[in-house]
């Protein structure tokens, strides 16, 4: 079966040419030897007429070309502008066109940077963008309120958190990426990636020599629509022009950090995918609409791999991923009133739970079973607020497992977060540590290999328990975990985070990098976790909330600094007047820039609209075709492959979605070797972006002389590269030391767990002193360094191992150990030594006594005094004499690698 690889996008730099009638954009691969070429009309005022020809041009024809364009376009000589063709802007990528109410425009990417490497697939981050109106100014047609839709587009600010990548799907995981190149695919299935393989590009003038060539399948897989922002900014030229002029773009977040382990780089990779459909700001967009789409939904995936070995095939990876989103109900809050917490209403009544069905049919589709609901709002108040959300989730997950088989049903767990963490005793952390741990087993992880051996060489109890789906390939995630709170910014991070950590420590695990399953606050790793999540939190809160966090996960640990304090209050009131002055703004450009409005000159302008409820509600403008079912409520075909996802089933239906061409092992489309490492490119080894990411040896390890360099340690505050408490009194440190070693034992049992779950449904009078009697006990962590008073210190003879060496001899070795000690260093006292022994009866016994060794070297002669040269075989010297040849000008009969490898250089150079 032929090997498969993932289609790398030909058009990776652009330039824009210009004429008084005709855009002209110039597209190449990152080599620069495969150019294509748009013809934009700037004749018409309206209309978008773009002209691909399909073909590709080298580097010769296409400058050709462009001298001809710009001597047939100009004028005589000595008249004023007398210029044929000008270049306009350079450029990374197309994001789209669209058009207001004059004509159309085109959305140039013309600066990018590097954000994260998986697999030696780049991917970046948009750094600036060029709006570029395209008819004439001699055909255009002026509207008054042209100017408007402009800025009111531009506030999408398409320099802060979008990111795109030529050769790596961002709208799916990476456990359906990898998944899809190890289908396989017969000769019949294949077919011509949109009839874009001309016959030029197929040729191969070494055909009649009979040389074999090893054929790759190139897939190019259709995006997932949701995550994609510009798909509507698309439409209009995806049937027309060459996918490789596509580029679909997330919003969200992408971070990757390093990871050293004694040297060993391990790259942690955070990607977070906001969903596009129901997008808005905070008090705006609320609930779900008709479609099961939801507010604030965001895919958050946490990848692991090592860093050693660039292959997604051959490499080791790992992902994990999870998801938040707002409650799947008809909601709202009325922002009329200035209130910092407006009350919640229930717009429309649901009793079949039918919006609730559309929204997980999406989430079995795309993660199979089981799905698990962590739902984080609070379940006692005085008056009525968050509760109520709770009393209407819960019925209709009811109401759907109840057509579900058992084995898939959708798991749902309320636990009042806000209410354990006012309690002084309870450790919140613990809990959701508990939780995290009951998740994790029960969905798995993904791992793209087979043959670790991590629970044979390391066995764990934990890990016979773990969920997913084993294949021969290695290891699937088969559900997912749905975190929601009200707002899903502050407490879903937290949650997520523990989830996140706890699921880190069971990749590192499978990869063999840690002895167990385990991760320890206040460790290297655990910090640049950390720090990860902070970040994707803080992103994800002022994309919808307009602030950062308020609360973090040193806040839930009780360790963060009084000055933090001060902060969330300045955070609470920037989150305050971004809702109540500029959300309605930020969520018109939302609008417009999903096209989810267009404007047309006979309609209301967006401004004038009253409200958006109609925008994203489909069944409100027409009345449904066809009702689904209330009882058979998933799609057709989900139920049969479950858990697994049905998007991951190779079946016609998703075998359609990819589009696949027959090319060559060492075409240019294919060759990830070439598109990372860039051998034709002369680069700075300190400009590498493995160099500038964040490395645990460099930020958080400390700078001390005689500490464990490993990032599994456990460190004191003060011992951190990057502190995080920053300076205190010692009776503050005491204090915190205290409560981080709180966290540091393992987390309480079930039976206490479901104790005080039972609890939570008393009555609201009972206060947080009642809680914490049910919470449970702090146990302080004993250290491990041997604590000695001053007295006993000043009867030792020599100076403590600590201070020496860095580390405590607990005991003093066994006897079977000093046994092998006094054998090495009797063996390392005669290496260079005969002994000569007569020939007793004691010889046997004594040399029995004694370990024989081999000998290690394959030279005759090996000492400190004498080492024979190694002897040199036939091909060596042949291979010597033939490099001797050549360079006296001597070339022997070509052999047929070097025909091949002759054969790919022309076709690379000159086809």
């Amino acid at each position: 079966m032929p090997l498969t690889a993932t289609v790398i996008s030909g058009v990776q730099k652009c330039v824009l040419y210009e004429t008084r009638a005709r855009y002209f954009l110039v597209g190449s691969n990152n080599a620069q030897t495969k150019h294509r070429v748009l013809k934009i009309d700037r004749t018409e005022p309206r209309d978008l007429v773009i002209i691909d020809d399909k073909h590709v041009y080298s580097q010769k024809e296409v400058r050709e070309l462009l001298g001809r364009l710009d001597l047939g376009n100009r004028t005589k000589i000595g008249q004023k502008g007398s210029s044929g063709l000008s270049r306009a802007v350079s450029a990374f990528g197309i994001v789209g066109f669209v058009r207001f109410l004059e004509g159309h425009y085109i959305i140039l990417i013309t600066k990018r940077r590097k954000m994260a490497d998986i697999g030696g697939h780049s991917i970046y981050k948009i750094e600036d963008t060029n709006m570029i109106y395209i008819p004439n100014d001699s055909v255009r047609v002026p509207h008054p309120d042209e100017a408007r839709y402009v800025r009111m587009f531009q506030n999408v600010d398409l320099s802060s958190n979008f990111y795109f990548s030529y050769s790596y799907d961002l709208s799916h995981s990476l456990q359906y990426n990898v998944t899809l190149l190890k289908v396989p695919y017969s000769p019949g299935e294949v077919d011509k990636l949109h009839n874009s393989s001309s016959k030029l590009e197929s040729f191969d003038i070494f055909e009649d020599e009979g040389l074999p060539t090893q054929v790759v399948y190139g897939l190019r897989n259709k995006p997932y629509a949701k995550y994609v922002w510009n798909s509507r900014l698309l439409e209009k030229i995806q049937d027309t022009v060459h996918p490789d002029w596509l580029m679909y773009i997330i919003h969200g977040f992408c971070g990757q950090s390093k990871l050293l382990i004694y040297g060993r780089p391990v790259y942690v990779t955070l990607i977070a995918r906001r969903s596009s459909r129901f997008a808005g700001t905070r008090f705006l967009k609320r609930g779900a609409n008709c479609e099961g789409d939801v507010a604030n939904e965001v895919e958050t995936e946490q990848i692991i791999h090592d860093a050693s070995v660039m292959s997604l095939t051959a490499g080791s990876y790992s992902s994990y991923v999870q998801v938040r989103g707002s409650v799947p109900l008809y909601w709202s809050q009325d922002i009329s009133t200035m209130m910092p917490k407006p009350p919640i209403r229930l717009d429309q009544a649901d009793p079949y739970a039918h919006v609730a069905a559309l929204h997980f049919d999406q989430m079995l589709q795309r993660f199979g079973s089981p799905i698990i609901i962590l739902n984080l709002v609070k379940k006692r108040e005085k008056r009525k607020h968050e509760k109520i959300l709770s009393e209407e989730l819960y019925p209709a997950v009811t109401n759907l497992n109840q057509f579900l088989p058992p084995e898939h049903c959708i798991e749902y767990i309320a636990w009042d977060m806000a209410r354990y963490t006012k309690s002084k005793l309870c450790n919140v952390l613990d809990r959701l540590g508990l939780i995290a741990e009951n998740v994790v087993k029960r969905t798995g992880f993904y791992i793209n290999r087979a043959d670790f051996h991590c629970h044979t060489l390391r066995p764990d109890e934990r890990w016979g328990d773990l969920g997913g789906l084993v294949t021969a390939h290695g290891r699937l995630q088969t559900g997912v975990l749905r975190t929601n709170c009200v707002d899903c910014l502050d407490r879903t991070n937290t949650a997520q985070f523990m989830v996140g950590k706890c699921a880190l420590a069971y990749q590192l695990y499978a990869l063999g990098l840690t002895d167990k399953p385990k991760l320890q606050f206040d460790t290297d790793c655990v910090r640049l976790f950390e720090e990860l999540y902070e970040d994707h939190g803080d992103t994800l809160s002022l994309q919808y909330g307009g602030s950062q966090l308020v609360h973090r996960v040193k806040t839930y640990r009780k360790i963060a600094p009084w000055t933090q304090h001060s902060k969330d209050i300045m955070q609470t009131l920037s989150r305050y007047y971004s809702n109540a002055f500029s959300d309605a703004d930020r969520q018109d450009a939302i609008n417009l820039f999903l096209q989810v409005y267009q404007p047309v000159e006979s309609k209301p302008h967006l401004w004038e609209l009253p409200t958006d409820f109609y925008l994203h509600h489909s069944n409100t403008m027409a009345l449904p075709q066809e009702r689904r079912s209330y009882t058979y409520w998933w799609s057709e075909g989900v139920l049969s492959h479950l858990p697994v996802p049905y998007d991951e089933v190779p079946c016609e239906k998703n075998k359609q979605k990819v589009a696949v061409k027959r090319v060559n092992q060492y075409d240019e489309s294919t060759d990830m070797y070439t598109e990372f490492f860039k051998p034709y490119e002369l680069t700075s080894f300190d400009d590498t972006f493995c160099i500038a990411m964040t490395n645990s040896a460099r930020q958080f390890m400390p700078k001390s002389v005689g500490l464990d360099p490993s990032p599994f340690t456990v460190r004191k505050p003060e011992e951190t590269g990057k502190s995080v408490l920053g300076n205190k009194s010692n009776k503050e440190e005491t204090v915190l030391q205290r409560k981080t070693a709180a966290s540091a034992p393992p987390p309480p049992s079930e039976e206490q767990i479901s104790s005080s779950s039972e609890d939570d449904s008393e009555e609201d009078r009972e206060d947080d002193a009642t809680a914490s009697q049910r919470s449970t006990p702090i146990k302080l962590a004993e250290s491990g360094d041997n604590v000695r008073t001053q007295e006993e210190q000043q009867q030792l003879p020599y100076q403590p191992a600590r201070e020496t060496y860095g580390l405590n001899l607990s005991a003093l070795p066994s006897e079977e150990n000093l046994l092998i000690y006094h054998r090495f260093a009797h063996l390392g006292q005669n290496q260079h030594k005969l002994e000569r022994r007569d020939k007793t009866t004691d010889a046997p016994k004594s040399l029995g006594n004694t370990i024989s060794l081999l000998p290690v070297s394959s030279f005759n002669a090996d000492s400190i005094y004498e080492v024979l040269p190694p002897r040199v075989d036939k091909d060596s010297r042949d291979m010597f004499l033939q490099h001797i040849e050549a360079g006296q000008g001597l070339i022997g009969s070509l052999c047929k690698e070097d025909r091949l490898i002759y054969r790919e250089y022309i076709k690379n150079r000159y086809m």
